[in-house]
């Protein structure tokens, strides 16, 4: 694993799901060598798809823009060292959860 903290650049996901996001990619970094990007990728991809449904995507790099479309509360782009993560669930167009959106927000002020 590589040493050192994550460091969260953006996210809108539950802080119980960012710390999921977290430990996977450490883990991952566990198996895998910073040199294989894909198949950290394909680690934390196919760990969020058995924890939180199918339809999660990931990014691992040390270079690369994104400009993606994402479910409300799936998005985490984090650094880990020189790597770069970004873990988001795909927009599908279907209807949201309300139940799992009203969780999602916060209460005004």
């Amino acid at each position: 694993m590589l040493e050192g903290k994550a460091i969260i650049g953006e996210t809108d996901m539950l802080q119980t799901m960012q710390q999921d996001a977290l430990d996977v990619a450490a883990k991952a970094l566990d198996f895998y060598d910073v040199t294989e990007p894909t198949e950290i990728a394909r680690f934390i991809k196919t760990e969020f798809d058995r924890g939180y449904g199918r339809g999660w995507q990931c990014i691992v790099g040390t270079d690369f823009g994104s400009f993606v479309t994402h479910c409300y509360g799936s998005f985490i782009h984090f650094c880990i060292g020189s790597l770069t993560i970004l873990l988001f669930r795909g927009s599908t167009g279907q209807e949201a959860d309300p139940n799992l959106l009203s969780s999602l927000e916060t209460p005004k002020a």
